[in-house]
């Protein structure tokens, strides 16, 4: 190293000597990744978690390892920087690890993360327990990368000697302080605090299928501060985490992602309703979203047109549910049009003297009225015939 410094000098020397330190560093990174996974090749159960726990360290140590390597080589070419340049030097390598172990923590959480959400089956039919581990896992993830990230900077603000007496004036005041600024950011407050609350309670979990603001949808994103909600039209719908605790929504999949579906029809009285039911059936078991659950078909109201049947069905999801609703709709409107076509509802009328009038009704006065009109009338031509057939009677 000292020939190093003599050869070329004062100001290329050590500049020289960092940048081969930097070199250093950045192969014992490489070298360690290296044996590293060599040396997990032959273990399949740590395999997953290799994978994610390299892809997420990667970058991390790469700025660390030659930061070390630069620290530990500083020493040797001290004698030929200024007092200033080693201070200078030493507060880079200072804010350089720092935010580099910061980094690697977050993204040993991360790989944890990447772990967990790999061996949970969210695409399975009964996903409840997965969904219980993703919401706790992610909104736990991102209060542990608040705190680093908070603590890291903390640790870089007071190494320095301006920012440790501005530290100990706010930690004198920190009654009025917390009380200002608590005024200040309630909202912002209330959301964080109602994020960990959801960690703990879980009211709703990623994946969740819920109806909120009238629309239906998928909980895709629960942070600490608000919850995305993916809607059946790829609409994303955005809501602070506080209007979840203080609202009322609808869960569907709360403790169960199983749930049953109706379909309505209206038909004439003179269908047969065991006809429907096993059509119902039939339609029901070529069905791949059918769960063979649930299976009912009722007639549920009759009014003075028509009969109300309610159709009732189940399937293992929300998403097959609607399509299992839509096509048994389809398929028993057809049935009833081709089987029985005048089953379908229609309005019945008594026609009487060219005038329709309901059954049983009252009648109209204009009705009442040519009504009697017609019937004088029909008085004064049989009056008519009886004089007439008279007068004949007396000429014969």
């Amino acid at each position: 190293m000292n020939l190093l410094l003599d050869t070329l000098g004062p100001t290329l020397g050590p500049l020289a000597a960092l940048v081969i330190a930097v070199l250093v560093g950045l192969a014992l990174h490489g070298l360690l990744f290296r044996v590293v996974r060599r040396l997990t090749t032959e273990m399949p159960d740590v395999l997953v978690f290799q994978g994610a726990l390299l892809r997420r360290i990667r970058r991390p140590l790469a700025l660390l390892l030659p930061l070390i390597v630069v620290r530990l080589w500083l020493p040797l070419v001290a004698r030929a920087l200024t007092r200033q340049t080693i201070l200078f030097i030493s507060d880079v390598l200072y804010i350089g690890a720092v935010v580099a172990v910061a980094w690697l923590l977050i993204g040993v959480i991360r790989a944890f993360e990447d772990l967990l959400v790999e061996r949970s089956d969210i695409e399975a039919n009964d996903n409840l327990d997965a969904r219980k581990m993703l919401t706790q896992v992610k909104i736990l993830k991102r209060v542990a990368v608040v705190v680093i990230a908070v603590l890291a900077l903390a640790a870089i603000l007071m190494h320095y000697e301006a920012f440790r007496e501005i530290g100990t004036g706010l930690l004198a005041s920190a009654g009025v302080a917390g009380l200002v600024i608590g005024l200040a950011a309630q909202r912002a407050l209330g959301n964080l605090l109602a994020g960990l609350q959801f960690a703990i309670t879980q009211p709703i979990r990623v994946d969740d299928v819920v109806i909120v603001e009238g629309d239906f949808g998928w909980v895709e994103e629960i942070t600490l501060t608000y919850i995305v909600v993916r809607v059946w039209d790829q609409r994303r719908i955005v809501v602070p985490v506080s209007d979840f605790l203080e609202k009322p929504f609808q869960n569907w999949t709360r403790t169960s992602a199983e749930l049953m579906g109706t379909v309505f029809l209206y038909v004439d009285y003179t269908v047969p309703v065991e006809a429907l039911r096993s059509e119902h059936q039939r339609i029901l078991e070529a069905s791949e979203e059918w769960d063979e659950r649930v299976a009912v078909v009722q007639v549920t109201d009759a009014s003075e047109r028509a009969a109300e049947v309610r159709l009732l069905q189940s399937a293992p999801n929300a998403s097959q549910l609607f399509g299992l609703r839509c096509r048994v709709r389809e398929e028993m409107i057809a049935f009833v049009q081709r089987e029985y076509p005048g089953a379908l509802p229609k309005v019945r009328a008594q026609m009487q003297d060219g005038d329709a009038t309901l059954p049983g009704g009252p009648q109209s006065e204009t009705h009442a009225d040519a009504h009697t009109g017609t019937e004088a009338q029909a008085g004064t031509e049989a009056q008519a015939g009886a004089s007439t057939g008279e007068q004949s009677a007396e000429r014969s």
